[in-house]
């Protein structure tokens, strides 16, 4: 009869060990997926470092190139006044008395 017993005990030994085989596959199951969760959110933030330096730079690339243009705007100005007084000039010399 003690065998009979020692049976009955292991059949629920045996179904307590397949739930804690069950549980602990859960539980790997559970931690590969935060483990890459987090191995995204990685990858993501520094995905997202790298976005925020292109930004910065590009932005300072823009700030630069428009004081270029405002520069260029003001010697372009410029280069049109003088332009326009030796027109002037050359007029004025051309249209001048001619025999006097």
């Amino acid at each position: 009869m003690a065998k009979a017993g020692e049976k009955a005990a292991a059949i629920p030994l045996e179904e307590a060990i397949g739930r804690l085989d069950a549980a602990l596959a859960l539980l790997e199951t559970a931690v590969a997926r935060r483990l890459e969760a987090e191995r995204s959110r990685g990858d993501r933030e520094t995905e997202f470092a790298l976005l925020e330096e292109d930004r910065a730079r590009l932005a300072a690339e823009l700030d630069a190139a428009g004081a270029r243009l405002a520069r260029m705007n003001v010697t372009t100005g410029e280069v049109g006044r003088r332009l326009d007084r030796a027109i002037e000039t050359v007029k004025d010399v051309l249209s001048g008395p001619s025999g006097s």
